[in-house]
């Protein structure tokens, strides 16, 4: 599994925003989902990081489906 920025990922979720947008729109998603953003703080996610892990990866495809 690829490991992606923050940017990659919200990009192939919503290919048709700006980069700026598309981020936006993931971090969104993650917050309205009290147990997506639990378990993504569980395996290290802060709200900072640049990168996904392949185990928060492995989190969001579970919560939001492979983009």
């Amino acid at each position: 599994m690829k490991i992606f920025t923050k940017r990659e990922l919200a990009m192939l979720y919503f290919p048709k925003v700006s980069p700026k947008v598309a981020t936006n729109k993931l971090a969104r998603w993650i917050r309205r989902s009290d147990e997506l953003s639990r378990l993504l703080t569980e395996a290290g996610y802060k709200p900072a990081n640049k990168f996904f892990t392949v185990r928060q990866l492995r989190i969001i495809y579970a919560f939001l489906g492979e983009p």
